[in-house]
């Protein structure tokens, strides 16, 4: 056989019209609403459920993409996988035929890490013989390049990331860190093996070079282009691994096939057409490096912010109650962060990681919760845990995905609270002035 290739599948084509052509599990929530952002940019009409739902969504006929939002990045491996297995499975149910695994655009570098495991669960699941890992997202500085992760051209291992506290990033090898995981192996492919279709013979090398019944295959992608040419070469297998970048090009290429077929602009007029009125409330626990840039450029333009301890917080020195008063006294557009810089966590770092996490994730859920209940009709937040439990505590579980504060950050919309605007975002997403950006576009929609 010469020529290029479409690699086999043990699958069909997914190239037919289908209610829902993409169903997406990701393993945080601010990673599921960044998926869910993509392909609403490229004009799928998309809904977001926190969770599996318990009773059956009533989806709008123009539904196309559904994307479901787990918390399992830092659980028990068994437990994770049974957690994501139950998603898929629900998301085949309602008539999926496409499945995806979202997961961080800076993966998880530990030997324990869930990606493995997860996506081994469910190529075996499904009797799947391979997949792809496509981690990159290169409108947010995540780019894989010969078979490497950078973060804005510097290489994982050596990021900030390296200092992450519950998942350090010490590997830069995408390779590397699927294999610490997984039970099979994996392989690279370049750029120009792609450029114009997959040849067979690189195909075949390909399967030479992993050994077992299953492997992963990963592609550069340094360049937003890449993204619809891996989406072309791949498109059609019935489950893709990656970053919200896939998610976009899987978008884009499914709207240039059936565009005529889906009104993706009705789902954003009747999202935005409400009337509106109230307060905004801002939240961060991330302590990223681009998060804690964000608080300080808000502060620095003086606008109104409190400082939640966290080591009071765990020393009962302070209550939720107690913040939300006080915020309420300081009017509209608050603050509220617990965000430290490394050299400030010792203290913190003496209490247990994990129990002040906890700690600070109850607080934020109960703020958030109380500004609701007052009347607030924003809320603003920063931080993969920090917006699970927003998202938990105010119970909404399933959102309307609208336009987007910065690339992978939408603005949502609850399906039981249509005044309701919810903003949330990954520790590391976001412009340097992402908080008076989010609230400007809030106050627009």
């Amino acid at each position: 056989m010469e020529g290029d290739v479409r690699i086999p599948t043990a699958a069909g084509s997914i190239d037919d019209m289908a209610e829902i052509f993409l169903g997406v599990v990701a393993d945080d929530f601010t990673g599921a609403s960044d998926a869910a952002s993509m392909l609403s940019e490229a004009g799928v009409p998309t809904v977001l459920f926190n969770g599996i739902p318990e009773k059956s969504p009533e989806l709008r006929p123009d539904t196309r993409a559904v994307v479901v939002a787990e918390k399992t990045r830092t659980m028990p491996k068994a437990e994770a996988v049974s957690e994501m297995l139950k998603a898929f499975d629900w998301l085949k149910k309602i008539g999926a035929k496409q499945l995806y695994f979202k997961y961080c655009a800076t993966f998880d570098s530990t030997s324990e890490g869930n990606i493995g495991p997860v996506a081994d669960a469910v190529l075996e699941c499904y009797g799947l013989p391979y997949t792809v890992l496509v981690p990159a997202l290169p409108v947010n500085g995540r780019t894989v390049r010969d078979g490497k992760l950078y973060v804005n051209g510097v290489p994982l291992s050596e990021s900030h990331m390296r200092n992450h506290p519950l998942t350090p990033m010490t590997e830069s090898s995408v390779k590397k860190l699927i294999e610490m995981q997984s039970k099979y192996s994996a392989c690279e492919i370049s750029t120009d093996d792609m450029e114009g279709g997959l040849k067979w013979e690189k195909y075949q090398t390909i399967k030479e070079s992993v050994s077992g019944e299953k492997h992963y295959i990963i592609p550069d992608y340094y360049e937003d282009v890449h993204g619809d040419l891996i989406a072309e070469i791949f498109g059609d297998i019935p489950f893709l691994t990656g970053g919200s970048g896939l998610c976009g090009a899987l978008g884009k290429r499914y709207v240039k096939f059936h565009g005529a077929e889906i009104k993706a602009t009705e789902l954003r007029e009747n999202q935005i057409n409400v009337k509106r009125e109230g307060k905004t409330l801002l939240l961060a626990g991330s302590c990223s490096k681009i998060t804690l840039e964000q608080i300080d450029d808000y502060k620095t333009k003086k606008n109104p912010s409190i400082f939640m301890d966290p080591v009071m917080l765990m020393e009962d020195g302070i209550s939720a109650a107690e913040v939300f008063a006080q915020a309420e006294n300081m009017g509209d557009k608050v603050l509220v962060y617990s965000s430290q810089k490394p050299e400030e966590m010792k203290k913190t770092q003496e209490l247990g990681l994990e129990k002040v996490a906890s700690k600070i994730e109850t607080a934020m859920g109960t703020l958030a919760n109380e500004a609701v209940k007052k009347g607030y009709t924003n809320i603003i937040s920063a931080g993969g845990e920090t917006s699970g439990a927003v998202t938990k505590a105010l119970g909404y579980s399933a959102f309307y995905i609208g336009k987007s504060v910065a690339p992978g950050v939408p603005v949502m919309t609850p399906l039981d609270n249509e005044k309701l605007r919810i903003v949330l975002k990954s520790g590391g997403f976001g412009q340097t002035d992402f908080f008076e950006r989010a609230i400007n576009l809030v106050s627009e929609t």
